[in-house]
């Protein structure tokens, strides 16, 4: 089969005489595959079944090669090589980079765990500044009486019974304090106030003991000298404290009254009017307005609340009234017990601001046996706002009328009476006529 066209015969190899002229071939238009075009995948790039590739080009996709190298790509980022392969490779130029799944999202806090471990900071906290306090507390505490040079001592009974003095000692006090808490400056110290604190079980009773009371001063070995000292007759209470001091106020007590003294705890002027001052002050009754230049009280009746100057002079007020000393230390449990009730609360306790001056105004001036703790001084505390809160009793000791020299006797047979009871840790029921 011949393609060659029919063209006049030329070119055919024939006998023809003319020469054979160009031949022209027929255009034929070789098959071409169909073009796709290049398929992009989200996470693949251009092109079918192959990894994205950055440096990706259109000509790639196609099979066409130009043989043209695209170093730069206007707009993109410069080339690292025929494939843009550097760290700074081009290719496509705005291609955007591969999707990079996140990885799983953060647990859900555990809120058990965290609260329990707050929980054991908190309390380790607490102990830590509870155990601080306490140390520095202790530390700061005058354990300065004692009370193994008392001779002659009566059995223990299941109380615990506190001796609590009020002193008249200006120690630490300016010319301008005395002045103006109506101390006067007279030397040395004596006992202002006494009374005995009973803690039971069955109840807290506070007695006290009037400093006019008519007792007798037995035989004692001198708290400094060491020597025996002989009984002597007949005395003022307030006399044993003027001539051996604590321990011999101690001998005396339990001597008149059988009953086991276990702690000694005396505090001065000074010392008592800081400690209402640091509290900020005590809120009390007062039930009938008086007035006293000696001690400086001038009250009115009603609520109100006492700062430290005529917290002193309500508890020191005894020619303002017809019993004198009789309705003085009445006053003073009043006012020791409101003290005590105001000062043992979480609101003082637990607030460092309240609790380390009202402690250290306390601490300075407060003496204490030998043997009293930080824990038994807050017993004597607690068991003193048991009384103000109604849990408990408060009385003078029992007193069956006159004595010489102004003095005031004790009914023995009731003084025995509330000595018994509190001894076996009993109700007490014995009542004070006066």
């Amino acid at each position: 089969m011949n393609d060659w066209p029919e063209d006049g015969g030329h070119g055919r190899g024939s006998a023809n005489s003319h020469s054979e002229g160009a031949r022209r071939m027929r255009h034929v238009q070789r098959p071409q595959a169909p073009q796709q075009p290049p398929r992009y995948d989200q996470d693949q790039g251009y092109g079918q079944n192959q990894g994205y590739n950055p440096n990706f080009t259109q000509a790639q996709g196609s099979g066409y090669d130009s043989g043209y190298s695209s170093g730069q790509v206007y707009g993109g980022q410069q080339g690292g090589g025929p494939q843009g392969g550097g760290a700074q490779g081009g290719g496509r130029g705005n291609v955007p980079p591969p999707y990079t799944p996140q990885g799983p999202g953060r647990p859900a806090p555990d809120w058990r765990k965290r609260a329990k471990i707050g929980s054991i900071v908190l309390v380790v906290g607490v102990l830590a500044w509870g155990i601080g306090t306490y140390a520095w507390a202790s530390s700061q505490m005058r354990n300065e009486v004692d009370l193994s040079k008392v001779i002659e001592r009566p059995s223990e009974g299941d109380c615990t019974t506190y001796l609590i003095v009020g002193s008249d000692s200006r120690e630490g006090m300016s010319a301008e304090d005395k002045k103006k808490l109506h101390t006067g400056s007279a030397a040395g110290k004596r006992t202002d106030s006494m009374m005995i604190l009973a803690a039971c079980s069955s109840g807290n009773t506070m007695v006290s003991l009037p400093r006019d009371s008519w007792v007798s001063i037995p035989s004692f070995v001198g708290s400094e000298s060491g020597k025996q000292y002989p009984a002597r007759g007949g005395s003022k209470l307030n006399a044993a404290y003027a001539m051996d001091g604590p321990e011999l106020l101690v001998r005396t007590v339990e001597f008149n009254t059988g009953l086991r003294i276990d702690h000694y705890a005396e505090i001065g002027f000074a010392g008592f009017a800081n400690i209402v001052d640091a509290l900020g002050g005590v809120d009390l009754n007062i039930e009938k307005g008086f007035k006293d230049k000696k001690s400086g009280a001038d009250f009115a009746a009603g609520e109100q609340t006492l700062n430290g100057e005529q917290a002193l002079a309500f508890v020191r007020t005894r020619y303002a009234f017809a019993q004198s000393d009789l309705q003085r230390t009445k006053n003073q449990q009043k006012f020791l017990s409101a003290l005590a009730n105001q000062a043992a609360t979480p609101g003082t306790i637990l607030n460092p601001f309240a609790l380390y001056p009202t402690l250290g105004a306390g601490l300075d001036t407060l003496i204490v046996d030998k043997d009293m703790s930080l824990y038994d001084l807050g017993k004597m505390f607690f068991a003193m706002k048991g009384i103000n809160s109604g849990d408990g009793k408060s009385m003078n000791m029992p007193l069956s009328g006159g004595a010489p020299q102004n003095s005031l006797k004790w009914d023995m047979p009731k003084v025995k009476q509330l000595v018994e009871q509190i001894r076996n840790d009993e109700k007490v029921t014995v009542e004070s006529d006066r």
